[in-house]
């Protein structure tokens, strides 16, 4: 066993995974795993910056992350950066503060690394399930992870066939198209939903272009917006991932529960049983996303992951 540490930094959430990891079996025992929303990604669409607020935001949950690799006595640590930091002039403000302390640099990764790695947390499990003779799921996967600033898209087997990385996140398309004098629409007007339906369905073209989306049998989503969605479906009264892991939404669910959030105000998607706060806002477009993705590829459900580019960062490590 080999104990590691992977951060994923995100457009909308920072996360921590320590856990032991078991490269011969496939196995990875999780020890903690955490997750704060910091919206590092605020503004970077519309200014190219990352806002001061934002980047100390980062900074606090950096510190606490810190103490937990300590007190698990992770040796190896990797930190991955994605979305809005690689969209920022001022990125190199965000990496002295990061290597202040936590001691690593954060790699800026590139849309197709970010891809390999959701594809291989997301699908490792699966092929271990099949291996050992249980139940297994259809092969090629469609991997789908819906961040705040992009989406990365993988179809593959035991490896990336195909990958490709587009900018429809869920704090970008709210932002973009949802947000009036510092406000989100409250709930949206049609032509913003239009607006955002369009953006999607142009960046779906391009995945098109390179990624054979239609030959997938099984939809794989990743990602909060994703697992929020499945635990509105589960009826959870608070967030279970056991119960939201693989769990199968299927497309009509998925359709019925956007349509929903789209025409809620603010305080009734906050009165939603499983919804994190810092999702509230974001959660309407995400969804948005989702169902989007399963009208185009004509999926009939979506198996839902708790597993993804936080896992596949920890076994890079190991």
């Amino acid at each position: 066993m080999t104990r590691v540490a992977a951060i994923d930094c995100g457009t909308n959430s920072i996360r921590l995974l320590v856990a032991d990891a078991d490269p011969e079996t496939g196995d990875l025992k999780e020890l903690d795993r955490r997750m704060r929303i910091v919206r590092l990604g605020q503004d970077v669409d519309r200014t190219g910056r990352l806002a001061p607020e934002a980047l100390e935001r980062t900074f606090a949950a950096c510190r606490e992350y810190a103490g937990v690799i300590r007190e698990f006595g992770a040796r190896h640590l990797r930190f991955v950066a994605t979305s809005a930091s690689r969209d920022a002039e001022n990125r190199e403000d965000f990496v002295r503060g990061v290597v202040g302390i936590l001691g690593v640099e954060p790699e800026v990764i590139t849309g197709d690394q970010e891809a390999e790695f959701s594809f291989t947390g997301a699908t490792k499990e699966l092929t271990a399930r099949e291996n050992g003779g249980k139940p297994s799921f259809e092969k090629p996967y469609l991997v789908v992870d819906i961040g705040g600033g992009s989406t990365e898209f993988v179809v593959g087997d035991d490896e990336v066939r195909a990958a490709r990385s587009v900018d429809i996140g869920c704090v970008r398309m709210t932002e973009r198209h949802l947000v009036q004098d510092g406000q989100v629409g409250d709930p949206p007007t049609l032509g913003q939903i239009t607006a955002i339906k369009a953006d999607i369905a142009a960046a779906l073209d391009l995945v098109e272009e390179t990624v054979p989306l239609h030959e997938a049998r099984t939809l794989v989503g990743l990602a909060g917006s994703v697992t929020t969605v499945a635990a509105i479906a589960l009826g959870l009264e608070k967030y279970d991932p056991a119960a939201i892991h693989h769990a199968r939404i299927p497309l009509e669910q998925v359709r019925e529960i956007t349509g929903t959030l789209l025409t809620s105000t603010h305080a009734e998607r906050a009165a939603i049983p499983v919804m994190h706060p810092g999702r509230v806002d974001v959660i309407a477009a995400g969804a948005l996303v989702l169902l989007s993705i399963m009208e185009r590829t004509g999926a009939p459900d979506v198996v839902v992951s708790e597993h993804d580019i936080l896992d596949g960062i920890a076994w890079s490590v190991a």
